[in-house]
């Protein structure tokens, strides 16, 4: 009887070690995809980037296949857990990372990883992931406010910067879809693609609009986020750069496929509204780069929310690299250089500690009970004091 009994027992490890395994994952994915895509387009070409760049999208591949597994894993053995990820404000929102990793990994494809899938294979494996992305980047960005709204118990304090995640999605499928435009036949299909990314362009534009004034109200008003959220205010970078890169596809792909008249606003809306964004994202750079280094002063810790600091940045870059093409100014070239360093530091950084904390177990462990009442609200005596 024991010997029978001790295959069952094997097995549970095994089933439990993913129990605590959310959606958060999928901003990995994220993160080392767009490592590989935005190198691509640097104005620097330095000898074997191309192919380091395309080795990076394989990693990047083959995490979200792992992934993918694994969530289809917890989903079997720990449907409770799941259900709780979606009934919690604080986890439901990354449900848009699963969209937006499977987007970036199928746009890759045709970016960079053609060199090692070949033409073919990588327009067919953009196909199915773009398409799979999409819809389910725009279930999230419904159904994520919705339980929000109905379901949740959701505080004003509780805004933070990943209540965007979900919304980001239909932005990064409509900077992504132009790339498939040119492997349609002709005439409707082309046009209905690309106007179909402009109008998930608007949509998480105009949703984004919506949340971040809350995201910045919460701020002001309610003092600092706590040190394990302070890296997700780099997620405000996200529909800043995508939008940017976003506008810049339109334009490039845009001749041939719609009407005159249309096809010169859309390269005059690539550079009126890029520039501007563009110089508001490194605003919020400089700002939400403060209060990281304030928090690690304070002693934050590595969590995943440190994948934060890669995606929405490389988002960045090529939105730089967009502007770059243009406008015709080194600057962006420049920009986009220094922008793309700074994410590669970046994901090599996550990265280490994430390989760390699977190796010793410590990601994969229940996580520690947080407060959940919002901080106390600050208030200024006449005098300057903060009570």
């Amino acid at each position: 009887m024991v010997t029978a009994a001790q295959p069952v027992t094997r097995a549970l490890p095994r089933a439990t070690a993913v129990r605590h395994l959310g959606p958060n994952w999928y901003a990995a994915v994220m993160g080392t995809a767009i490592v590989a895509t935005a190198g691509t387009g640097l104005p620097v070409h330095l000898p074997g980037l191309r192919t380091a760049c395309a080795a990076v999208w394989a990693l990047s591949l083959g995490l979200l296949l792992v992934l993918l597994s694994a969530r289809a894993l917890h989903w079997t053995h720990h449907r409770d857990q799941a259900r709780a990820h979606l009934l919690d404000p604080g986890t439901a929102p990354f449900y848009g990372c699963l969209a937006m990793a499977l987007l970036a990994v199928g746009g890759g494809a045709l970016t960079v990883g053609r060199d090692w899938t070949g033409p073919r294979a990588a327009l067919a494996l953009d196909a199915v992931l773009f398409t799979a992305g999409t819809v389910v980047g725009l279930a999230a960005a419904v159904a994520v406010p919705y339980l929000m709204a109905v379901r949740q118990e959701v505080a004003p304090g509780q805004a933070s910067p990943v209540w965007l995640l979900p919304l980001v999605a239909p932005m990064v499928s409509a900077a992504l879809g132009p790339l498939l435009v040119p492997h349609l036949p002709p005439g409707q299909p082309r046009e209905t693609l690309l106007l179909g990314c402009l109008a998930m362009f608007g949509l998480s534009l105009l949703a984004t609009l919506v949340t971040l004034p809350l995201v910045f109200a919460r701020l002001i008003t309610g003092g600092p986020l706590p040190l394990a959220l302070t890296p997700t205010l780099f997620l405000v970078l996200g529909p800043l750069g995508q939008s940017t890169t976003a506008a810049g596809k339109f334009a490039d792909f845009a001749p041939g496929v719609v009407p005159a008249p249309y096809e010169g606003g859309l390269r005059v809306l690539a550079v009126l509204y890029g520039v501007p964004v563009m110089g508001f994202a490194l605003l919020w750079l400089v700002f939400a780069g403060a209060q990281v280094l304030r928090a690690r002063r304070d002693g934050m810790r590595f969590a995943m929310t440190w994948w934060a600091f890669t995606f929405p940045v490389g988002t960045c870059v090529t939105g730089a690299e967009t502007l770059a093409r243009h406008t015709g100014l080194v600057v962006y070239d420049w920009l986009a250089a220094g922008l793309y360093a700074g994410l590669v530091v970046a994901w090599a950084v996550a990265a280490a500690h994430t390989a760390r904390g699977l190796l010793s177990g410590e990601l994969l462990a229940a996580p520690r009970p947080a407060p959940v009442a919002p901080a106390p609200v600050r208030a200024r005596t006449r005098s300057g004091a903060v009570r």
